[in-house]
């Protein structure tokens, strides 16, 4: 299917302030980005770096005043999620080094203090797929979505407690629970069809079976439509935007998501 989607960003700035933006999603296993418009005002020098995760920076300095970014692209993602009950879990011996910084606790994702948690969830699950699947099912259940929550940055065991969050909180979650399984999980931040309220959405894969699979544990079932921005071990590695300098909080930000037609014809 074929999707455009895009974001604008205001902000007023008191003093010149340094910026780090991940608002350009690039093409990679999961969609093709065929068109991509990127605009700031007022203009300004860009310079574009990838992070050790692969997504794509874009760098500047805002000058005084108001400050705009608009970002649109078109992208083909599939029309089916990849499911695979049964894929096996791989041995941490077997596992890609490119997986390896997915495997072990982060800042949001305290791995460390959920093993028993996890293994009371996954009981009875054939270790892989199975148990990831078991984990973003009990997830969904055990915690409340909710859009407006404290916005306050928590661990996933402290979110757990809790029993609600947003978007964020359930995937680190999820992520935390197959990490203390010893299944690698990262954060993944994009564009979501049909998400209501519109907004940008966070969501996590597991490696199993030999490849990285989808999970949303703020939907019962994992839907199509997703746009990838970028990758992380939590949320902290893929903010939106860093700002650097006094704290200036965005006058605006608009998030929208459409299909479109097959631009191939």
């Amino acid at each position: 299917m074929w999707l455009r989607v895009g974001c604008t960003l205001e902000m007023d700035f008191q003093v010149e302030s340094p910026m780090l933006l991940l608002m350009r999603p690039r093409s990679d296993a999961h969609q093709w980005v065929a068109q991509d418009r990127y605009t700031v005002s007022p203009g300004m020098p860009i310079v574009e770096y990838t992070d050790m995760y692969g997504n794509l920076w874009q760098r500047l300095t805002a000058p005084a005043g108001h400050f705009q970014v608009q970002v649109q692209s078109e992208v083909q993602v599939p029309t089916r999620l990849e499911r695979a009950p049964g894929a096996p879990f791989v041995l941490v011996q077997d596992l890609p080094d490119q997986t390896l910084m997915y495997l072990t606790p982060s800042r949001y994702c305290d791995s460390d203090r959920l093993g028993q948690q996890a293994a009371q969830i996954v009981r009875g699950k054939i270790p892989g797929y199975d148990q990831v699947d078991a984990i973003t099912r009990w997830t969904h259940r055990h915690m409340t979505y909710l859009t407006y929550s404290d916005p306050a940055p928590i661990s996933a065991r402290e979110a757990i407690e809790r029993g609600n969050g947003v978007c964020r909180d359930f995937a680190q979650v999820g992520i935390a629970l197959c990490r203390s399984l010893s299944i690698p999980a990262r954060y993944v931040v994009g564009y979501l069809h049909r998400l209501e309220p519109m907004d940008l959405h966070a969501w996590f894969e597991a490696y199993v079976g030999g490849q990285w699979f989808t999970f949303d544990p703020t939907q019962a079932e994992t839907q199509v439509g997703r746009v990838r921005l970028g990758y992380g071990r939590d949320a902290s590695d893929v903010p939106v935007f860093n700002q650097f300098g006094p704290l200036v909080i965005p006058s605006r930000m608009d998030v929208f998501v459409e299909q479109i037609e097959d631009l191939t014809h």
